[in-house]
């Protein structure tokens, strides 16, 4: 087939990965958008701090929609913010143009169990048009498929128990705000913390309305309870703040977090499923002191019991990777808003990822120009027709 057509959407820190390893796959990159006056109108090799212009530019935000009307795109990689609502309307577009997208926002990795009703609202628009959206990631691989194949070598799963840091410095600004970072102990009480110091029936009634803001490992147990075939019978949440043991510099924030305020916070969600198995996992985000480092830490209780430790692995870069690998998945993926628990394990992709599709004539999607064969989910091709 060509080469895969791929735009990005949000050029901030982590487009320099996902920009970079598309192209080293073998992608063409074909458009960028940002919401920045600094950067629309320049080349998208200042991401990547190469002096070799690529020949594309980075447009304002408002002309994606626009972009994808006119030009024959396969796939858009979305790097903005972490909550699902936010993002909604970048999918819709992806959606109500039949283009599949891929996003960084860790809600969208399974937003049924903390905005049902877009994630249904945006599943039956994607599966109008054909085409797949999902959420992908850090967590598509070590909170969510490392844990599910240490669950095929386990007999009995009584607990899971699972914690990871990472320095919210590596992602921009709109990460480190909604983990408190900056905040007083007094302002992370009564902007953070008090959305779950709520009863569960007005936790599910905000759910239920899209008003829930969760932690990131709220979808990520989710996500395994589906992957696992468990049933949630009770799902809760808190936070608690990490607190500054002296004076702190943030670039992100572009400020010095004082002795005594919040760097960041740590949440823990707590699953009980109707077979028994418990799961209780921990994420925590933070502007980093100078001694400390990422860190995922996974023990499998039961028969037999299990622990996996994977000390500084590299977030970002490792976030951006499980992004640009599972371009393959989401190409041949089920129409809809398909999450990843659908899909087949993100494995590494040594070659080029064009070669990895396997396109077949589709009668439903036939096109007429004679010169292109289709995958039969998408129905896309470059003719005009």
């Amino acid at each position: 087939m060509d080469k895969i057509k791929m735009v990005q959407y949000g050029c901030g820190k982590m487009s320099k990965f996902t920009i970079g390893y598309a192209l080293e796959k073998g992608v063409e990159v074909v458009g960028a958008f940002d919401i920045d006056k600094n950067k629309i109108g320049k080349d998208i090799s200042i991401l990547l701090e190469n002096s070799k212009e690529l020949g594309v530019k980075i447009q304002d935000a408002s002309e994606f929609d626009a972009f994808l009307q006119n030009n024959p795109v396969d796939i858009a990689i979305v790097t903005t913010t972490s909550v699902f609502a936010e993002n909604y309307p970048i999918y819709e577009i992806c959606a109500k143009n039949g283009v599949n997208a891929i996003s960084t926002c860790e809600e969208a990795f399974y937003a049924q169990n903390s905005n049902p009703t877009l994630a249904k609202k945006l599943d039956e628009i994607a599966k109008e048009n054909g085409c797949t959206i999902c959420g992908s990631g850090y967590q598509d691989v070590f909170w969510g498929n490392l844990i599910s194949v240490l669950g095929g070598a386990t007999h009995k799963i009584k607990t899971i128990r699972g914690k990871s840091s990472y320095n919210v410095e590596d992602y921009g600004i709109s990460l480190a705000e909604v983990h408190g970072a900056g905040l007083t102990v007094e302002e992370f009480e009564k902007q953070i913390a008090s959305v779950d110091q709520i009863s569960d029936e007005e936790r599910q009634k905000l759910i239920d309305e899209g008003n829930y803001m969760p932690s990131y490992m709220w979808n990520v147990n989710g996500w395994l309870c589906s992957k696992l075939g468990l049933t949630p019978v009770r799902q809760s949440q808190k936070t608690v703040p990490h607190i500054a043991k002296e004076d702190i510099h943030s670039t992100t924030l572009n400020m010095t977090i004082k002795k005594g305020d919040c760097t960041g916070m740590s949440a823990v969600v707590t699953t009980e499923t109707a077979e028994g198995t418990t799961i209780i996992s921990e994420c925590i985000g933070k502007v980093y002191a100078s001694d400390e480092f990422d860190c995922n830490d996974w023990t499998i209780e039961g028969e037999p019991t299990t622990r996996v430790v994977i000390e500084r692995p590299a977030t970002p870069e490792l976030t951006c990777a499980s992004v640009i690998n599972r371009i393959v998945e989401v190409l041949v993926a089920e129409p809809g808003y398909t999450t990843t628990d659908q899909m087949p394990e993100n494995i590494y992709k040594s070659h080029n990822l064009d070669e990895y599709i396997e396109f077949v004539d589709c009668e439903e999607h036939e096109c007429h120009c004679g010169e292109h064969e289709h995958h039969c989910h998408c129905g896309h091709c470059d003719c005009e027709e």
